[in-house]
């Protein structure tokens, strides 16, 4: 049977838009605003990095629309960078989101579901452990400090298992048709959305007035940050974990630009993306902001730093509904966080499938499936790492490292809108950047003075960041001598 030789347009703004809100929220939003507070105790400064992070975000799309306009392509980001500059930089930015960004995500938010269902039904929790093997054992005496900690000391739980059933099932739900992974994302957008908007009512509602939001922009340094004695170190101190902080927050609304990856199946995509992501974006950022604001009027910013895990809307459920409120929140995450990985596998292998069907990935994942028209391939390579990551349980510590990759390359994708404004000026622009170049320039300034302070904040992570980036090189190499091998 011969299958069809491009993607299928299936998809409409409703369904685009469901894609950009429902990667975005995943679980960061039932737990970020404990980790801020623990760099940084001001309420006021609090709510002002997620209104900051918001408006970043809707910087972003209006650079991001007028590429995407451009090259309405499956693979987006990816081929953005390619056209801007090389195939080499879109190579990296591919790379790093199989290696790291996408599976790396897809695997904790579905051990983040497993976890919480865990809560519900302990037997598929991350405490029954199933087998445990003490790899480090294995290895030379000199070798085994240098070990990681998971690899010392492997174990399987029932909630890794869990995961990986997540993962398998949600890809083979895509791999079924775009239109059935549209669907399910259609569905658990609109519930979770509907679960926090009950609990940002009950705790607005429940408020006894606006102390908890005071002081507004006194610079209150938490636990987490490192005090001197000296002023200066103490203020240079504040803004590195400012800036810790603030990456906490645009973790929480990253995977926006999600929808460019499925650009070639979208109706009208020149008009359809740009629309999708601004209004996809601002929808989360109003559910972000006040859903912060009914924490902080239900929990003093004190409180919420030392909540157990970091599990502020559970602990804000439970003053306001008592026990049932915790089962409540519970429901909602494994609601958010199902729908949040189906959004990210949906749109992620489609940036394999680009490169690969230019010789520079696994040459199977180019393949589409004969009947259904998907990256059926790239989705089983995709879904196949997720879950080897979420089964050594690496994908926490990878994690970490992957805000600096992702502001890096969404910096250098912006700085493209200039770049080919000026190498190809007579180009059609279906979509133009709203307010270039202010905006894009104000973006590109946040995104320097972010990674200059996370860097202070958190050298390591951000070393590693790097380091991951660059692993993608030998491969670039690898895949590029193949390829002119084959074409020989």
């Amino acid at each position: 049977m011969t299958g069809p030789a491009r993607l299928q347009k299936r998809l409409r703004l409703f369904d685009a838009v469901t894609i950009v809100a429902g990667s975005m929220i995943g679980s960061a939003i039932f737990f970020s605003l404990s980790i801020m507070a623990q760099w940084v105790q001001t309420p006021g400064i609090l709510l002002g990095l997620w209104i900051f992070a918001g408006l970043f975000t809707v910087l972003g799309t209006m650079a991001f629309g007028e590429l995407a306009a451009m090259f309405p392509h499956a693979g987006g980001q990816y081929v953005y960078l390619r056209e801007a500059y090389s195939e080499f930089w879109g190579f990296l930015f591919g790379w790093t989101q199989f290696a790291v960004v996408q599976t790396g995500f897809n695997a904790a938010v579905a051990i983040a579901f497993a976890k919480y269902l865990g809560s519900l039904v302990p037997a598929l929790g991350e405490e029954n452990v199933l087998f445990a093997v003490p790899l480090a054992d294995a290895l030379p005496g000199g070798l085994r400090g240098l070990a990681p900690e998971w690899l010392g000391h492997w174990a399987v739980s029932s909630a890794q298992l869990v995961a990986c059933g997540v993962i398998a099932l949600l890809s083979a739900v895509n791999i079924r048709g775009v239109r059935e992974g549209a669907l399910v994302q259609n569905l658990f957008t609109v519930l979770k959305l509907a679960a926090l908007a009950a609990l940002i009512a009950a705790g607005l509602a429940r408020s006894s007035g606006t102390a908890h939001f005071f002081p507004l922009a006194q610079p209150i340094a938490g636990p987490a940050v490192a005090l001197s004695a000296e002023a200066g170190a103490l203020q240079t101190a504040f803004l590195a974990g400012l800036a810790v902080a603030l990456s906490k927050a645009l973790f929480a609304y990253d995977a926006w630009n999600t929808v460019t990856f499925v650009a070639e199946e979208v109706h009208d995509s020149e008009r359809t993306l740009p629309r999708a992501m601004l209004l996809g974006s601002l929808l989360v950022t109003a559910v972000y902001v006040l859903a912060n604001v009914a924490y902080l009027a239900v929990l003093p910013v004190g409180e919420i730093a030392a909540v157990a895990e970091n599990r502020v809307a559970q602990r804000v459920a439970e003053v306001l509904f008592g026990d049932l409120g915790s089962t409540l929140v519970i429901v909602a995450i494994l609601i958010s966080t199902f729908g949040c990985v189906n959004g990210m596998i949906l749109g992620g292998a489609r940036v394999n499938y680009a490169m690969a069907r230019e010789g520079l990935f696994f040459r199977a994942c180019a393949k589409l499936h004969p009947r259904n028209g998907t990256p059926a391939v790239a989705l089983v390579y995709q879904g196949a790492w997720s879950m080897v990551l979420a089964l050594t349980g690496s994908y926490s510590a990878l994690l970490t490292y992957t805000t600096f990759a992702s502001v890096f390359f969404g910096g250098l994708t912006v700085a493209a809108v200039f770049w080919l404004r000026r190498r190809q000026p007579d180009r059609p622009r279906p979509y133009r950047c709203w307010g270039y170049p202010i905006t894009p320039a104000v973006y590109l300034a946040i995104c320097l003075a972010f990674l200059i302070y996370v860097v202070q904040g958190a050298p390591r992570e951000t070393g590693f960041g790097i380091l991951l980036i660059l692993s993608g090189i030998p491969f670039y190499g690898w895949w590029k001598h193949r390829r002119q091998v084959l074409q020989e």
